[in-house]
């Protein structure tokens, strides 16, 4: 699959969720003065999380493209360092919650609909306090 069709996936995917596609934020996001550069999805929607707006609809996907220089001087001696990529991102503003996001990304992943990788390729981490998302992957995912 080329990255220009997984990219697509993704955003057709969460747009069937009901999810708004909000196209990626500048890169110079100069309306914010706490960066130089867009370092995550969420930047375009900082100012409503700190209460300063509020948005017309309740959940979006992004693939917003990302600027990072904390890892600048391995750029180029690894593989996996870089500073610009695009992240696809999905939010919800008090709309869906844990429940919904990891049985979407498990469906998103493994149905035949989407990516239709096959369940015993993939596993899962869960941090060790949040007994709920342990819960949702074990009972209802089946991991």
């Amino acid at each position: 699959m080329k990255a220009d069709d997984l990219r697509e996936a993704y955003l057709a995917f969460f747009e069937s969720k009901g999810c708004v596609r909000r196209p990626s934020d500048v890169l110079v996001p100069r309306w914010d003065p706490s960066v130089l550069f867009t370092p995550a999805g969420m930047n375009q929607f900082k100012d409503h999380f700190l209460g300063k707006c509020k948005l017309e609809f309740t959940r979006a996907t992004t693939c917003q493209k990302c600027l990072r220089t904390g890892d600048i001087d391995n750029v180029g001696r690894t593989a996996r360092h870089h500073t610009f990529f695009e992240m696809l991102g999905n939010f919800s503003f008090g709309d869906y919650f844990k429940r919904e996001a990891i049985l979407w990304a498990w469906e998103f992943l493994t149905s035949h609909n989407w990516l239709g990788i096959a369940p015993e390729k993939l596993s899962v981490t869960v941090y060790e306090d949040d007994h709920e998302a342990y819960t949702i992957w074990s009972d209802e995912v089946g991991l």
